[in-house]
C-alpha cells in the first residue's frame, strides 16, 4: 500500500469518526445505544474506501476482495466495541470508573434519578440526598445546610440539585461551592411535563434558550432535500402511472355512477393552511362527503370505489398536490377541516402534526391507524405516531414508510374501506 492510500484511509477514518462523534463514550452509553453510530461509520467509510478504486480499472475479483476486506474490518470493529463495553461493564460493577454523587432537594424526580444511579453498570455511587424537610429513609443525609461538610468529607464528585426545591440564592451558593471545590454541579429541572424528546438549546448571544419543539424539517437543508425528493418521486408517478391510469379510472368510475372523476375536498395542511386535496371519486355524489368519514359497509362507496380504497389507488391523484407543494409524499395524513376543528380542541397536542406538510402516506398509516375513527384511542395513537414522525424525521424514515406502504397495498388491511 502506497503513502497516498495510507494517508487517505486514515484521514477519512479520523474525519468520519470525528463527524459522527464516535469515540467519546458517555457514562450512560452502551453497546446497543452505540450500534447506530457503528452502522453509519461502516456505510460512510465503506463508500469512501471503495471510491478510491473507482478511478482505476480493476478486475472483477478485485472488487470482491475489497468487499471482503471491508466485511472483516466491520466484524473486527463490531467485536471490539462489544468486548469494550462488556469489559467496561465488569470493571464498573467491581467499583472501577465510578463517580460519587449526592442529590440536593427531594421532589417527584428523586425516585427516577436514584434508579439510574443504582444501576451498577453505569458506575455511580449514590450517597444519599439532602432536604430541609426531614425524611425517615436510609438514604436521607440531613438538611441542605449540612451537605457542604458531607460533600468535602466524603469526596463527592457530582451534585445533582432539584430546582423545584431550592431558591435562586441556594442554587447560587451550591454552584459557587462546587466551583471552588472541583465538584461537578448539575440541575434536575422541574416542570418536566412540558419537556419533550425534541428539546434543543439555542444560544442568543450569551443567553441560552430552550426550544421545546425542535423540528428536523425546520432546517433549510432538510426542507430542500425533502422537497427535491417529493418533486422527483411525484413526477415519476405522474408520468409513468397516472398518465395511463387516469383515463382508465375516468371510464370505470363514470360507468358505475354519474359525477366527476376527482373528489375534491378542503383539508388542513402546513400550519393548518387550507388546500384542496384530490382523490379519485370512490363514492356516489352525496351531501355529507365533507363531514362524514367512510365507515365499514358504507352504502355510499361504489364497487370500483371499494377496490380503489382497499388498494389506496384513490389517493394517487394527491401526487399533483405534492408537485404543487401543498403535500409531501410522506407525512401526517391531512384531515377534513371539520375534523381538525374538533380534534384540536379534544386531542392533546393534535396541532403538532401541522408543523410539517401532510403526506399521501405516513407512519400512522403503515402501523394500521387509517380510515374510520371508532374509539378515542384510535385518534390518540394516530397523533402519537404523527408527533414521533415530526420530531424524528429523516429521509431514511421516509423511504422505509414508502416501502411498507407499497407492501401494505398488496396485503389485507381491515381498516381499508
Amino acid at each position: 500500500m502506497d503513502t497516498f492510500h495510507i494517508i487517505y484511509y486514515n484521514g477519512a477514518w479520523l474525519l468520519i469518526t470525528y463527524s459522527l462523534n464516535f469515540y467519546p463514550t458517555g457514562r450512560q452509553e452502551t453497546f446497543f445505544t452505540n450500534i447506530i453510530k457503528l452502522v453509519k461509520l461502516f456505510l460512510i467509510f465503506g463508500l469512501v474506501y471503495l471510491a478510491s478504486f473507482g478511478f482505476n480499472e480493476q478486475p472483477p475479483y478485485f472488487l470482491r476482495k475489497q468487499l471482503f476486506v471491508l466485511s472483516v474490518i466491520f466484524s473486527c470493529l463490531l467485536w471490539y466495541r462489544y468486548l469494550f463495553y462488556l469489559a467496561l461493564r465488569k470493571y464498573r460493577m467491581k467499583g472501577g470508573n465510578s463517580v460519587k454523587v449526592v442529590i440536593i432537594g427531594k421532589d417527584d424526580n428523586l425516585r427516577k434519578i436514584v434508579d439510574i444511579f443504582e444501576d451498577p453498570y453505569l458506575g455511580y455511587i449514590y450517597c444519599g440526598f439532602f432536604d430541609d424537610k426531614g425524611f425517615n429513609r436510609t438514604d436521607y443525609q440531613g438538611k441542605i445546610e449540612n451537605c457542604f461538610h458531607y460533600i468535602l468529607e466524603n469526596n463527592i464528585e457530582e451534585i445533582y440539585c432539584t430546582t423545584s426545591r431550592l431558591s435562586k440564592h441556594e442554587l447560587q451558593n451550591l454552584k459557587d461551592f462546587a466551583d471552588n471545590n472541583l465538584v461537578k454541579f448539575k440541575l434536575i429541572p422541574d416542570h418536566k411535563e412540558i419537556f419533550t424528546r425534541a428539546m434543543y438549546i439555542e444560544r442568543f448571544g450569551t443567553l441560552n434558550i430552550l426550544d421545546l419543539r425542535k423540528v428536523p424539517l425546520d432546517t433549510d437543508r432538510a426542507r430542500i432535500t425533502k422537497r427535491l425528493f417529493d418533486i422527483g418521486f411525484s413526477l415519476l408517478i405522474i408520468v409513468f402511472i397516472l398518465s395511463w391510469l387516469t383515463p382508465l379510472m375516468l371510464i370505470l368510475i363514470k360507468m358505475e355512477s354519474p359525477g366527476p372523476l376527482y373528489f375534491k375536498q378542503p383539508r388542513n395542511g402546513l400550519r393548518r393552511k387550507i388546500f384542496i386535496c384530490y382523490k379519485y371519486r370512490s363514492m356516489t355524489v352525496n351531501g355529507n362527503a365533507n363531514t362524514k368519514m367512510a365507515c365499514k359497509n358504507d352504502a355510499r362507496v361504489t364497487k370500483i370505489g371499494n377496490f380503489i380504497r382497499k388498494t389506496s389507488i384513490d389517493e394517487l391523484p394527491q401526487f399533483y398536490n405534492v408537485l404543487r407543494g401543498e403535500m409531501s409524499v410522506v407525512g401526517p395524513r391531512p384531515h377534513m377541516t371539520s375534523h381538525t376543528l374538533d380534534y384540536q380542541s379534544s386531542v392533546d397536542k393534535y396541532s403538532v402534526r401541522h408543523f410539517v406538510k401532510p403526506g399521501i402516506t405516513g407512519l400512522a398509516q403503515i402501523k394500521g391507524y387509517r380510515g374510520e375513527i371508532v374509539h378515542p384511542i384510535d385518534i390518540r395513537s394516530r397523533i402519537r405516531l404523527d408527533i414521533f414522525y415530526v420530531e424524528k424525521w429523516c429521509l431514511l424514515l421516509d423511504l422505509k414508510i414508502i416501502v411498507y406502504t407499497i407492501i401494505n397495498m398488496f396485503g389485507k388491511n381491515e381498516k381499508a374501506y
